[in-house]
């Protein structure tokens, strides 16, 4: 596997696809004409309320999270606007409907030859398929997406459940083209030897077993529909849904300068939550990194490579003759091949996964029970036929372990002498005996690392410790001289004196809606020239994705009072540098608290909160 083509669907090859398709579609009277009312003037996401299948009092304008449910809007509960929170008014439009009631038949009939799909996956389809099929408006009234390509509706444009799911088949055709064989995605789609595996979430469920398979029968029955569709359930952190806007999430770039990317990737996996929700926690990243990915499996590849390497320098002979043990090692190495080829093909990953590690747990059995560090002593023959034996797993090992730990298993790969990367090589090689005989082995190093507990629960603040937050109070606001958005800002920051900041707050406030205000500043920020004048520190405020922005408000406070949070010291540097000060993330929850890393800013005990309604999620800069 590779990555051949980084694509999206505003391209203007998916345009073209998109467009194809929907007036096949058309042409064939799967898409028709109808007079609705609706709130859709909005788009559907910027629409909330009461699910009316399970009761979710968030569900979106088109789908419910909870149940998975796709919804129409007109049957949405307490309907309200997510940016001003009012109440929307139906208009009369008309729209373009996909019939998906006409492939309900054909669905079913596909669905039954389906057995070995998840147990959720069948369910969630079976259960839509029971309920009836409805057709679904596939038009919105926005501006922006792909055009309708059809006389009268040029106002409109082609939904994004529609139009998104098309560029599964777009961007096999983009990338036919880019590598100058128009003709090539075609191998993909249309010979019937061809699998299609569609990774995704559980609330993708719906798009994919039964919107995308309608899409591709109404459009070419020769087209390949989905073989397998291995939806999980959902990942959650320490029990609760993962979200920015309430500091409940893991930052990967901040986890890779802290963690082994494969130490990542071992507890993402073995903990996958194929057919059930499970979560993040990290006691439990911790005993499985330390007591099985180092204990187990660091572990056994570990003694064996130091091992030979301390007492032979290079890869022994094989051996002239197997014991009992030594074949039951090679019995197990292909029992376990086989189970995980299989595993793998029905993926089950985390079945897969633990078989490796059963064939890792054998391995430090079989090196415990042959004693080499005794054999070395008294039979070096014996003890080199033992080693080659125990390379022969860290082989397999190696092999088997790539898809979950490719960055390892490559290390692994090239201590015992091979040139090319192992993903360059079979899945056959997990049970091909043969060595590199006679490969001097590098020194070798362990391939992970314990984690302790304090490397984890302590959030990485060294950054924001480095930060002089302060209160600071708006004395006068004047216009910049030069730039049309800025104002000059003279502020008293208390003990730090007065100074002066450009802002680039005249868009979103009048001069006299922020005299006066207490704000929050960046007081050892470097000073900068901005449009000619010296700027010397920075306020904070938050921006939501629609572009709402909001001062940050400390309360009735002091100014020079710091700002901070509970159990982090304060160690502020003299001069920070505004690119390390990008590297920290706050962000705003739904009681418009600025949250970092799931703890609230505070200033002289009280919450530090916007001064008007942003959307939570909005960012702090």
């Amino acid at each position: 596997i590779s990555f051949d083509l980084f694509t999206r669907t505003t391209t203007e090859n998916h345009g073209k696809i998109v467009k194809d398709v929907f007036l096949t579609l058309y042409k064939k009277g799967y898409i028709y004409s109808r007079e609705i009312e609706a709130k859709r003037f909005l788009p559907d996401r910027y629409l909330e309320g009461t699910c009316p299948y399970c009761g979710n009092p968030n569900a979106r304008g088109d789908q419910c999270d909870e149940c998975g449910r796709l919804i129409d809007v007109k049957d949405l509960k307490n309907v309200r606007c997510r940016i001003c929170g009012g109440t929307p008014v139906l208009k009369k439009t008309t729209h373009l409907f996909f019939a998906l009631s006409k492939f309900e038949d054909r669905l079913k009939k596909w669905i039954s030859g389906k057995t070995f799909w998840r147990a959720s996956v069948l369910s969630f389809t079976r259960n839509w398929l029971e309920s009836g099929l409805i057709d679904r408006a596939i038009t919105r009234d926005i501006n922006w997406g792909v055009e309708v390509p059809i006389k009268g509706f040029e106002d409109k444009r082609i939904y994004v459940w529609f139009d998104a799911v098309i560029g599964y088949l777009s961007a096999s055709i983009e990338w036919s083209n880019k590598i100058g064989k128009p003709g090539e995605w075609e191998e993909w789609w249309r010979d019937k030897y061809a699998r299609h595996y569609y990774f995704l979430a559980k609330d993708n469920i719906p798009f994919h077993t039964i919107i995308w398979p309608s899409i591709l029968m109404g459009y070419d029955e020769k087209l390949n529909l989905p073989y397998d569709i291995p939806a999980n359930e959902y990942l959650r952190l320490e029990g609760k849904q993962f979200s920015k806007s309430r500091g409940l999430a893991i930052w990967v770039p901040d986890m890779l300068k802290k963690f082994d990317a494969d130490a990542i990737r071992y507890y993402l996996s073995i903990n996958m939550p194929e057919n059930k929700d499970t979560s993040w926690a990290w006691e439990d990243f911790i005993a499985k990194n330390n007591d099985e990915l180092v204990g187990i499996y660091g572990n056994f590849i570990h003694r064996v490579l130091t091992f030979t390497y301390k007492n032979f320098g290079k890869i022994p002979e094989r051996p002239e003759k197997l014991d009992d043990l030594d074949k039951e090692l090679l019995k197990k190495i292909k029992k376990t091949y086989n189970r995980v080829y299989d595993d793998l093909s029905k993926c089950s990953f985390k079945k897969a996964l633990k078989e490796i590690m059963g064939l890792a747990k054998f391995g430090n059995i079989y090196f415990d029970k042959k004693k080499p560090w005794e054999l070395i002593k008294s039979d070096k023959k014996t003890c080199s036929a033992t080693m080659y034996m125990c390379l022969v797993m860290v082989k397999s090992l190696a092999v088997l372990m790539t898809p979950f730990l490719p960055f390892s298993s490559n290390r692994v790969w090239s201590m015992l002498g091979y040139e090319k990367q192992v993903f360059e090589y079979s899945f056959n090689e997990a049970i091909d005996e043969k060595l590199n005989v006679g490969f001097e082995i590098p020194k070798p190093v362990p391939l992970f690392k314990k984690i302790e507990k304090e490397d984890v629960l302590k959030v990485d603040e060294n950054v924001f410790s480095k930060l002089d937050l302060r209160a600071a109070k708006i004395m006068d606001v004047k216009d910049h001289p030069h730039a049309d958005k800025l104002y000059l800002l003279r502020v008293d920051v208390g003990s730090l004196g007065r100074r002066i900041l450009v802002a680039g707050m005249k868009p979103y406030y009048k001069p006299d809606e922020i005299k006066g205000k207490n704000i929050i500043v960046v007081a050892n920020l470097k000073p900068a020239r901005i449009r000619g004048i010296e700027s010397n520190g920075m306020l904070l405020a938050a921006e939501d994705e629609n572009g709402v922005v909001s001062l940050l408000d400390p309360g009735d406070v002091k100014p020079g009072s710091d700002v901070y949070i509970d159990g982090v010291d304060k160690k502020p540097v003299k001069v920070i540098e505004f690119d390390e000060f990008k590297k920290i993330e706050m962000r705003v929850d739904e009681k418009q608290r600025v949250v970092y890393n799931g703890k609230f800013l505070l200033c002289e005990g009280n919450l530090v909160t916007t001064d008007k309604s942003v959307k939570p999620g909005a960012k702090v800069l």
